[in-house]
């Protein structure tokens, strides 16, 4: 079992004792699970803190095995103004990690595809009106916190009978750093011209690939990932999406030796890690 590096009481002291200043403080939580602590407010994107996966699948042909262990108890973090849900597969939207969540912090707003909105409430047992549903070429603005929705392709660009995408990447502007969010996806037309409209100054992609014998849809290879990331001027990209379950992993070597031969600057997280991001500069 790979250990986090920072868990429980010691990650939380971290994060409440955390001061982004002028840039943003930002922890991986594990698989695509980012909190994101600025002076706009605190983000957690798509977190997944449960074994609910696991035990789901545990007497079946496809186990879920898990690699890394779990770093907080999600009814422990507290503070939240934004979470969200890029769609609807469990590592993204798990009821046993955003119940506790949603207990603990009642003010918090839930930011989904308007796609999946009756999914959402049957699987959260909630209103299907309170989540905030937006679609690919949108925006949201929360307090200082803009998100901008652009699509994701996992496998394949899909939507709904109004023509609202199920599968979606957000763009999230806290003052003046933006971050790259693109939950589950492959490279898909019209995803970098989406892209290069922001200054990205982090991307957080997926490197788990694609690979049809795990019968489960994919995502970007680690040499996509990186391609990705120089394509649309990403000042800093890290890898995520690995090193959760045993059966649907990529070690992330390819990653780093893309973005090394690029010139494209990139950090490897370790889980319940902490990175500082300066406004316009990066701290590595």
């Amino acid at each position: 079992m790979i250990q986090a590096v920072n868990k429980d009481e010691d990650l939380l002291a971290d994060i409440t004792g955390a001061k982004p200043g002028d840039g943003v403080c930002v922890w991986w939580l594990g698989q695509s699970g980012f909190l994101v602590k600025s002076e706009a407010g605190t983000v957690l994107f798509d977190p997944y803190l449960s074994d609910s996966l696991t035990e789901k699948y545990a007497e079946t042909d496809k186990p879920h095995v898990r690699m890394t262990e779990l770093c907080v108890d999600p009814g422990e973090l507290t503070g939240i103004d934004i979470i969200t849900s890029t769609h609807n597969h469990t590592d993204h939207l798990d009821a046993e990690t955003l119940l506790p969540l949603l207990e603990s912090n009642p003010g918090t707003s839930l930011i989904i595809p308007s796609a999946n909105r009756e999914f959402v409430a049957e699987r959260l047992g909630c209103v299907p009106g309170w989540p905030l549903g937006i679609d690919a070429g949108l925006s949201i603005g929360i307090g200082e916190i803009q998100i901008h929705a652009v699509p994701a392709a996992h496998n394949r660009i899909e939507t709904d009978n109004l023509g609202r995408h199920r599968f979606l990447g957000y763009v999230v502007q806290l003052g003046p750093v933006t971050l790259y969010h693109s939950g589950d996806t492959l490279w898909h037309d019209g995803l970098t011209e989406a892209l290069q409209r922001f200054d990205i100054d982090l991307a957080i992609l997926p490197i788990n690939g694609h690979r049809p014998e795990r019968r489960v849809a994919g995502n970007l290879f680690g040499d996509q990932a990186a391609r990705l990331a120089h394509e649309v001027g990403a000042r800093l990209v890290v890898p995520c999406h690995y090193d959760m379950f045993t059966f649907n992993t990529e070690s992330p070597d390819l990653f780093v030796s893309t973005c090394e031969a690029l010139g494209q600057d990139y950090r490897v997280m370790q889980c319940g890690e902490r990175l500082n991001l300066s406004a316009k500069t990066c701290d590595n």
